[in-house]
This record gives C-alpha cells, sequence and structure tokens, in this order.
C-alpha cells in the first residue's frame, strides 16, 4: 500500500510539472542576453544589460567613506514587460537611508526621467 501511494504522488507531482498550455509554451521564444557591460574596481563598480524581450537593468555603485555616510551609495534602474503586457520601469536610490525607488508605468516605463 505504501509504495502504491509513494507512486502515485510522484504521478500527480510529474503531471503538475508539465506546462498547462502547451500552446503557449511553445510560442515563447527563448530569452538571449543582447547586451551586457561591467566594471568592477575598489571605489566602485556599474553594470548594464538588456535581454532580447526588452527586460534590462543598469545600475552604479560608489563607495563611500566620509562624515555623512560610510558604505556604497548605489542608483539604478530597471524595466521589463508585466505578465498583463503592462511596461514597468523603476529607478531607484540605496544609500545610508535605504532602498528608496521610483516606479514609472505605461508611456512613462519607456523613457523615464531620473
Amino acid at each position: 500500500m505504501m509504495k502504491i501511494t509513494i507512486f502515485a504522488l510522484a504521478a500527480f507531482a510529474i503531471a503538475l510539472a508539465f506546462p498547462q498550455d502547451p500552446q503557449q509554451q511553445q510560442q515563447q521564444a527563448p530569452v538571449a542576453i543582447v547586451k551586457q557591460d561591467s566594471e568592477v574596481d575598489v571605489n566602485g563598480y556599474n553594470f548594464e544589460f538588456e535581454t532580447s524581450d526588452g527586460t534590462s537593468r543598469q545600475e552604479q555603485g560608489e563607495y563611500k567613506n566620509d562624515t555623512d555616510q560610510q558604505g556604497l551609495s548605489i542608483k539604478g534602474s530597471y524595466k521589463y514587460v508585466a505578465p498583463d503586457g503592462q511596461h514597468i520601469s523603476v529607478s531607484f536610490i540605496a544609500d545610508k537611508n535605504g532602498y528608496q525607488p521610483t516606479e514609472h508605468t505605461g508611456e512613462d516605463a519607456a523613457n523615464p526621467q531620473s
């Protein structure tokens, strides 16, 4: 009886792992990296990438060691198309005051002003 239960659970898990809509899976092309750059040194870093589906990210980090702040100060942005088709773009700063995002949606997402 125990073997039958284990087999049934395994078969159920395999069935759940298959895509629910095979046509939708076939229509999605693989996503490729179309642009990638980075630079790292002792004072900070910067990187950016873009993929074939329109997703992109860029970020610059600078090491601060002064009386106002000690540690990394980071500025960046990322954008993507949500599953519902909405264009999302977020600009952010992360420093001694924490993570501070600014979201842009719709037409603003195509050209966010940082």
